[in-house]
């Protein structure tokens, strides 16, 4: 069994081919089967994580890795041993959406980055398609995640924004026994998982069910309900016996470019928000089609971006980057994607300005060249340009993809909760605010982040809500 992972190479999702994919906003990867899943299972070690924990060793293993602490090696022997409820079991103990992480997950910068086998040859175990399959073929034996449908609901606690990191808090708080509201300010719940990730990387079927068993469970769900007004959150904090803040990081950040503000030029959520409420047949007007399109940004939103701009039938798309591939943020599979969609890059290139016609609509963008210099503080080498290095890319629309920021709200200040030098509330090791009722986490207290820790942090926050409660066992 222990050298099984010599014998049997590692295998990835498949892949739908480049020239279909791009002509719809369906999946890319197509799901391990029980054969696949079971094989697949058979590579992983079981190293002996939890014997090693708390001791100082230079070694990693998978839930080293993983932000959440997943109990990856036992659902993975469950797998293996062909007990699939197990599996489930111990999948969602930890985790409170193990389907949607194991489709958006940097499996190889995380869990699967920290397999022991990751440094050898042979390759990590398919943590992630090993994670989605459990899930996705427990559901379909009627297998349904906990809810704390056996519980007697006692207090009330309000969650405000239905993101990773409050659908996290919900389904901590649920299982807890605590009856929970919450408000979101969008037409649809889940947050950056409907309206920041492609239905392509992240089918909304996937979302939603997991909100139609929180719902059974007694979740009520406010939607087109955002709090912003000082006596919006006075009502709540007075109506509820506790209150988790998951509001994100909602504020795109731009170029700081010549005519940023001209006709043409979009932040990428807006983009992303626009392409999905297509998917959602909301209306059928593209902004992208027939159109030359530029990104700038090299992370997993810019891949996004780009992506979607491929299929909505744009003329042409280019990525522009101001460093080279290898330190292109994003996730690696995502940019070999890209590549196979027609996805054109430019990398060494910084955007200078907007170039426009009499009306003030985008008709290029003037860009110049970089290079690497000496490393700063965090050993990241710097960004140098060129001089005289200015050169043109013809196109119609630009898209800013470079990253998120907080959002002080004013209410903030009003309830008593101290803030630091960005905006976010400050909280303590219990992810409790200044306001002893109050609680934060996810994007909202650390800058934009992964969907992982925003669901740690709502897990963690739901265990100090528990604890302020009475209610934590």
């Amino acid at each position: 069994m222990k050298k099984h992972f010599t014998r049997v190479p590692k295998k990835i999702q498949r892949k739908r081919d480049a020239n279909e994919r791009i002509n719809d906003f369906e999946p890319v990867y197509i799901e391990f089967n029980e054969e696949e899943a079971a094989e697949q299972a058979k590579r992983c070690l079981t190293c002996p994580i939890d014997i090693l924990r708390g001791l100082n060793s230079e070694f990693e293993f998978c839930r080293t890795g993983c932000p959440l602490n997943n109990y990856i090696p036992q659902w993975i022997r469950e797998v293996r041993r062909g007990n699939l409820e197990k599996a489930f079991e111990l999948s969602n103990e930890k985790s409170p959406f193990p389907e949607i992480m194991g489709r958006v997950c940097p499996h190889d910068s995380l869990c699967q980055g920290s397999c022991v086998l990751s440094k050898t040859d042979h390759g990590s175990v398919a943590i992630g398609a090993i994670e989605v399959f459990i899930s996705e073929e427990g559901f379909k034996r009627g297998y349904k995640p906990y809810y704390g449908e056996d519980k007697k609901r006692k207090k009330r606690v309000a969650v405000i924004g239905s993101g990773p990191a409050g659908m996290s808090c919900a389904t901590f708080l649920l299982r807890g026994g605590v009856n929970v509201e919450m408000f979101e300010k969008s037409d649809r719940p889940g947050g950056l998982l409907t309206y920041g990730i492609p239905n392509f990387k992240l089918h909304k079927d996937v979302v939603f069910r997991r909100f139609k068993w929180m719902q059974d469970a007694g979740l009520k769900l406010h939607l087109n309900t955002p709090i912003l007004t000082e006596k919006d959150f006075d009502k709540i904090v007075n109506d509820f016996d506790a209150v988790f803040i998951g509001v994100g990081a909602p504020s795109s950040r731009g170029a700081r470019m010549e005519n940023e503000n001209a006709n043409g030029v979009y932040h990428v959520m807006d983009i992303l928000t626009h392409a999905q409420k297509r998917v959602f047949k909301d209306f059928d007007d593209c902004i992208l089609k027939d159109k030359r399109v530029v990104v700038i940004g090299g992370g997993d939103s810019a891949m996004d971006a780009v992506r979607t701009s491929v299929r909505s039938g744009a003329k042409e798309v280019y990525c522009v980057y101001r460093r080279d591939e290898s330190n292109m943020p994003g996730s690696k599979k995502e940019v070999i994607n890209a590549k196979e969609e027609g996805v054109k890059f430019r990398f060494y290139t910084a955007p200078k300005a907007v170039k426009i016609d009499e009306n003030n609509n985008v008709v290029g963008i003037i860009c110049q060249k970089t290079e690497l210099g000496q490393p700063d503080e965090s050993g990241r080498r710097r960004v140098q340009i060129v001089e005289n290095s200015n050169f043109e890319i013809p196109c119609d629309i630009i898209i800013l993809a470079l990253g998120f920021d907080t959002v002080k709200f004013p209410w903030y200040e009003h309830a008593g909760i101290e803030t630091d030098k960005w905006g976010c509330p400050v909280v303590n090791e219990r992810y409790q605010t200044t306001n002893k009722k109050v609680f934060a986490g996810g994007d909202a207290i650390r800058g934009a982040d992964l969907v992982v820790t925003a669901a740690r942090d709502g897990r963690e926050a739901a265990y100090g809500i528990l604890e302020y409660l009475g209610l934590k066992d």
